[in-house]
């Protein structure tokens, strides 16, 4: 759980940073991105048990923390969405902000896929 408290500041560097690169004056869909961080937040709570799937719990509980896991994909979709749609047509030069904002995009979706992935395996 303490991977989604510690990630909230980021999420705001990224917003900071997609913002500069774009010099637009908001965030594509930013009511969207403040919900999506305070569901990243209450879900996080409640996800703390994916972290002891081999711990002997039952198939009830084993489902109710995989699906609190893949449910928590569903915010952090909305804000790489977001990001990304701040990004469309602008035009960027090459900069190490820029590939650093779009390379944490990435490992952000390949985190969150293989973290969909590995929730679903306690199910099998």
């Amino acid at each position: 759980p303490e991977v989604y408290i510690i990630i909230l500041p980021v999420f705001g560097i990224i917003s900071e940073s997609v913002l500069f690169l774009t010099d637009k004056e908001r965030l594509f869909g930013q009511t969207s991105m403040t919900f999506a961080s305070i569901w990243i937040a209450v879900l996080g709570t409640s996800v703390w048990g994916h972290h002891m799937y081999t711990a002997g719990l039952d198939i009830d509980t084993r489902t109710y923390f995989s699906a609190a896991t893949m449910i928590i994909a569903i915010p952090s979709a909305v804000k790489i969405f977001n990001w990304l749609g701040t990004f469309f047509g602008s035009h960027q030069k090459l900069q190490p902000l820029l590939c650093w904002t779009y390379s944490f995009i990435f490992l952000f979706t390949c985190g969150g896929l293989s973290g969909i992935i590995l929730s679903a395996a306690s199910l099998d």
